[in-house]
């Protein structure tokens, strides 16, 4: 990693350890089943009486939280999880029932992107680095 990499960034409060990504779903139920299968995540929590809950994630102090709700509203932001082989994660997800965005792409030598969606349609993108940092 460079130096940069490396170094504090400087905010203008103090945040904490952990980092929540928070998605609206219509079927609770239904969504911890897809987000186990399609890319392995683990309940790690639920609280029925919200409709919320947390899915453990393959990385530390990133957790995806599951918000049930009526209306869906999409968009707004992507998260990427960077893969070592795109084209196996994208076979696996999509034997898994997500839909891609078109194929995967390729941004000159430096990364290949795509877009994918869950079962409510909230977009989530893999990306392959072509290179090392």
């Amino acid at each position: 990693m460079s130096e940069t990499a490396t170094a504090a960034v400087k905010t203008p409060f103090e945040y904490g350890e952990r980092l929540v990504i928070s998605v609206n779903v219509s079927d609770f139920g239904a969504s911890v089943e897809w987000y186990e299968k399609a890319l392995g995540f683990e309940l790690e929590y639920r609280m029925d009486e919200y409709g919320w809950g947390e899915m453990r994630t393959p990385h530390a102090n990133i957790n995806v939280g599951l918000g049930q709700t009526e209306e869906i509203k999409n968009g707004g932001i992507t998260p990427t999880w960077t893969v070592k082989d795109i084209d196996a994660a994208r076979a696996h997800l999509e034997s898994a029932g997500a839909r891609f965005d078109g194929d995967t792409y390729q941004i000159q030598d430096m990364v290949k992107l795509a877009t994918f969606y869950d079962p409510d349609g909230n977009p989530w993108m893999l990306a392959q680095p072509l290179r090392s940092e």
